[in-house]
């Protein structure tokens, strides 16, 4: 698979204030690919309208991802998921609150822990399919 960032899409700088580094794990690359496609139709990526990017580590697979989340977006149309996905987050605290808040508009959303350090969060989220298509309640 090709690993080259999209020469159009945002320079994704690691200084950036809006920059969320997204680890996908323990799902299939079709899941992968749903959670990735919610985050690239709102905020501009370093991967473009590329697939996600698998690291070549042995078994389970993870994708990465980073994503400027310069501004909120609204609300996302449930999607399917053949199976749970976790979600690792990593930037500013702003930044990563605007990713989460899509996730939870596109999927059923719990977190399972966060660290947050000086400038910088932590976060990862379990997300599963919202059901029939339909956004998920809030809260759930």
């Amino acid at each position: 698979m090709n690993d080259t960032p999209d020469p159009t899409a945002p320079t994704a700088q690691s200084d950036s204030p809006d920059l969320v580094q997204v680890v996908l794990g323990e799902c299939s690359a079709a899941d992968a690919d749903a959670v990735f496609g919610v985050l690239r139709a709102h905020f501009p990526s370093d991967r473009g309208e590329e697939a996600p990017h698998r690291t070549e580590q042995p078994r389970p697979a993870v994708w990465t991802g980073a994503f400027i989340a310069a501004e909120s977006t609204g609300p996302v149309r449930g999607v399917l998921l053949a199976g749970p996905v976790t979600a690792d987050l990593q930037g500013s605290p702003v930044a990563v609150d605007r990713l989460r808040a899509t996730l939870e508009s596109a999927f059923v959303v719990s977190a399972n822990g966060t660290a947050s350090g000086d400038q910088e969060v932590q976060l990862q989220l379990r997300l599963t399919g919202a059901e029939h298509g339909e956004p998920p309640l809030p809260g759930h």
